[in-house]
């Protein structure tokens, strides 16, 4: 039994290595080693030949709730952009915060924050506000190179933050552990390492002269105001904290129709007139990678599990001496997200948490710390996503590997912050509240 699941294991990896050595995209190797992983086993009846287009339909629907949130958070920033609320409150938190320099930085990481705290995606972060930010950024005198760095390490802990973690959700399907709690375990951590990482990389290093330039490419939408920004933003969270304040006389809404109530308060609120079919199908072409990944995911899950290579990787985590297993931990996990981008939360993670949760560790906050370490790998070949988006959108052309080495610090912090919070979770279990 061993031999043949190291032997579907084999082909599942050689699958995917020779799919990324054919320059296909991380969605088609992974399909690629769903595929050769669901052949090799029907080898051996695990699962059986006839039976593997069942495991793969269902396998698809494993994601169903996180593909949902996707889409719906997306949509709504969308709306909030289109209707030129992103651009109003970048310009108006420079022009009165300028000479408190301080507060502007922290200012404009909550900007970049939101969008990938509610849609899950540090990339979505990037797209919709990085150019704005890297512009106001550089216009309040941080130099060039570091400006994609913070970029990168912003737009990391904003996928990282709540509600929306995408690595938290498939770990919590994974595991059988319901998503909640995770407000403070992943909430605090983020402010403080995102405060952090502006006072190390937000150093002034420029004069301020490109101020102006930053305010004339900026313009504001007539008859934008901070109302007509805000009040989405209120309809959501109130939707989302009112059921746990009135639990027997408030329905659960959940978050995907939490998100499309708040786009319709966003969509009437607009100062211009949108178009949200427009809207629509510009979300899903934009985000259709990491939906297709979502689903893919849960495909090669299903058929890990029919053959019995995720419990033989759940065996290997069993079998890491624990001591050994934190130290690698800074290591693996980052280039599991380099390579799998989200599949390695549902190769290694689930196992993982399983073992340490058995162990007595407390499940969400080792979940919270984890979460903190794969971001950091959307910077790592050969996805590098939020990485090169960050300087594709900060209009850097220098040598990438920059970026990484301007973030060293920043990234060892979070590291070490990520790996103390496994380490002490059951201290810190009062961050979790249900």
């Amino acid at each position: 039994m061993l031999v043949q699941t190291l032997f579907i294991s084999l082909i599942i990896i050689l699958a995917f290595v020779v799919a990324k050595w054919k320059k296909l995209s991380v969605e088609l190797s992974l399909f690629t080693a769903t595929l050769a992983g669901a052949l090799s086993g029907a080898i051996f009846a695990t699962p059986p030949l006839v039976e593997i287009p069942r495991q793969l339909v269902e396998g698809s629907f494993t994601y169903l709730d996180v593909v949902l949130v996707f889409f719906t958070a997306t949509l709504f920033i969308a709306i909030i952009q289109e209707s030129g609320g992103i651009d109003f409150a970048v310009r108006s938190t420079v022009v009165y915060f300028s000479r408190q320099r301080f507060l502007a930085l922290f200012l404009l990481m909550i900007i970049v924050l939101i969008p990938g705290a509610l849609t899950g995606a540090g990339s979505v972060s990037l797209l919709v506000v990085g150019a704005p930010v890297a512009l106001a950024l550089r216009g309040l005198g941080v130099s060039d190179n570091k400006i994609p760095a913070i970029l990168f390490i912003l737009a990391g802990l904003a996928a990282a933050a709540p509600p929306v973690n995408i690595w938290a959700m498939i770990l919590c399907a994974g595991t059988a552990i319901p998503y909640v709690g995770f407000e403070l375990p992943l909430g605090l951590p983020v402010i403080i390492l995102g405060t952090i990482t502006i006072l190390i990389l937000g150093r002034r290093q420029q004069e301020r002269g490109q101020l102006d330039e930053f305010l004339s490419k900026i313009k504001l939408t007539p008859g934008m105001n901070w109302f007509r920004l805000l009040i989405p933003f209120v309809v959501f969270f109130a939707l989302v904290i009112i059921y746990r304040l009135f639990p027997f006389s408030f329905p659960i809404l959940g978050l995907p129709l939490e998100f499309l109530i708040a786009s319709l308060a966003a969509y009437f609120l607009s100062p211009k007139k949108l178009n949200l079919i427009k809207i629509a199908s510009s979300t899903v072409e934009k985000l259709l990678p990491l939906l297709a990944t979502m689903v893919i995911v849960g495909m090669l899950q299903q058929i890990m599990a029919a053959s019995g290579v995720k419990g033989l990787i759940s065996y290997a985590v069993l079998i890491i001496p624990l001591g050994l297993l934190f130290f690698l931990l800074p290591f693996i996990i980052p280039i599991s997200e380099g390579v799998l981008t989200y599949g390695g939360a549902a190769i290694i993670g689930i196992p993982l948490v399983w073992y340490l949760n058995s162990l007595g560790y407390h499940a969400t906050i080792v979940i919270s710390g984890l979460s903190l370490l794969w971001p950091l790998g959307d910077g790592l070949p050969p996805t590098a996503l939020i990485g090169r988006l960050s300087a594709i959108v900060s209009g850097y052309e220098g040598n990438y590997w920059r970026i990484l080495k301007e973030a060293w610090l920043p990234w060892i912090i979070i590291t070490v912050t990520g790996i103390l919070m496994i380490l002490f979770s059951s201290k810190l279990s009062f961050l979790v509240i249900s």
